[in-house]
C-alpha cells in the first residue's frame, strides 16, 4: 500500500471477479498507466474455483483436479507482465449456472454473500490503496455472470461508502473517498462493428460476423461511452497477459484472430463509461481516466 510521501501519486483500482479478468478487459489501459508511473492494482474477488478448462490443450484429469492453484499461478503471470499489484479478496467462485430454470447457487459462494460482508474487504483495500479511480463492470456485470454482477455492487458500495466514517467503521485505516468511477464497455456495437468490416476490407475472415447478425441493438448502449483511452501500444503486453492464463484461454481461439495490426488501426483505444465522478471533467468523450485529475 502506498506510503504517506506518495500521496499525490495517481492510482488506479481495478475490481475483477476472477482470475483472467484483469487481462480481457483493460488490461492495455493499465498497461499503459503503468508505464506513466500509476500506480495500479488489480482486487480480484474469486479464486476461479469453478472454472472450466477452455483451453483444449490443457484440458487433462490432472489440470482439473489442480484448477484452484493453476488458476493462482496463471494469475502471479499476468500480473507479472502488466506489471500491476494484486490482490485477493477470498471469496469463492459462484460459478455459472446452467438449465432452464437454472440451479441454485452454491452455499456460501460469492454471490449469495450479503452485500455488507462482501464490500468490507473491499473497502478496506479502497482506504488502504486510496485510489482515485476505479474501474469495474456495469449493472449487467458485462455479461450475466453471478460474480460479475456482484462485482458490480461490491464496487458501487465501496466507492460509496470508503469516504463516509460512519460506514465500515473500524475497517481500514480511515476514509478515502474515490473520485471517479467507471465501468468496462469491451464488447459495444461501434468496435464489434469496426474490427468486423476492417478484416472484411483486408478480405479477411471476421470472427464477430455471427455475433452482428444475432445482435440486438440497444439505445442505451451508445449512450454509455463516455471514455476511449488510447493503448494500442500495449495491446501485445494485454495478449501475453491474456495468454498467461493458459486454461482460459484457447491461442487457437477467437480472442487472437483480429491482427494487432488491424486491431490498431480499426480502435486504438478500450473503453469506458464514466459511472460517477466527483469532479468535473468538461465535455465528453474524454481520453483519460484520470481526466480532471492531472
Amino acid at each position: 500500500m502506498p506510503a504517506r510521501d506518495e500521496a499525490a501519486r495517481l492510482r488506479l483500482m481495478a475490481v475483477h471477479a476472477h482470475p483472467d479478468d484483469e487481462s480481457s478487459k483493460g488490461a492495455a489501459t493499465m498497461a499503459r498507466y503503468v508505464s506513466e508511473d500509476v500506480d495500479v492494482l488489480v482486487v480480484t474477488c474469486t479464486g476461479g474455483e469453478a472454472g472450466s478448462v477452455l483451453n483444449p490443450a490443457m484440458d487433462r484429469p490432472e489440470v482439473r483436479e489442480h484448477l484452484p492453484e493453476i488458476r493462482r499461478e496463471e494469475m502471479a503471470r499476468a500480473r507479472a507482465i502488466l506489471g500491476v499489484r494484486q490482490e485477493w479478496l477470498g471469496f469463492v467462485d459462484s460459478g455459472l449456472p446452467e438449465g432452464d430454470p437454472p440451479p441454485p447457487l452454491p452455499a456460501g459462494c460469492f454471490a449469495v454473500t450479503p452485500l455488507a460482508e462482501a464490500s468490507a474487504p473491499l473497502v478496506r483495500i479502497v482506504r488502504e490503496f486510496r485510489p482515485q479511480v476505479i474501474v469495474t463492470y456495469d449493472e449487467n456485470g458485462g455479461y450475466p455472470h453471478p460474480d460479475h454482477i456482484m462485482t458490480h455492487k461490491v464496487s458501487v458500495e465501496a466507492f460509496e461508502a470508503a469516504g463516509d466514517p460512519d460506514r465500515y467503521p473500524g475497517v481500514g485505516p480511515g476514509p478515502w473517498q474515490p473520485l471517479k468511477l467507471y465501468y468496462h464497455l469491451t464488447f459495444h456495437k461501434g468496435r464489434v462493428v469496426a474490427l468486423n468490416d476492417a478484416m472484411l476490407a483486408r478480405g479477411l475472415e471476421s470472427p464477430y460476423a455471427e455475433r452482428l447478425k444475432e445482435w440486438e441493438d440497444r439505445l442505451e448502449d451508445s449512450a454509455r461511452l463516455t471514455t476511449r483511452v488510447p493503448c494500442a501500444d500495449w495491446f501485445d503486453v494485454r495478449d501475453q497477459a491474456l495468454l498467461a492464463h493458459a486454461t482460459q484461454v484457447d491461442p487457437e481461439g477467437w480472442w487472437f484472430k483480429v491482427p494487432r495490426d488491424v486491431q490498431r488501426e480499426a480502435w486504438p483505444t478500450e473503453d469506458y463509461q464514466l459511472a460517477r465522478s466527483l469532479l468535473e471533467v468538461g465535455q465528453l468523450p474524454e481520453d483519460d481516466l484520470f481526466n480532471g485529475l492531472r
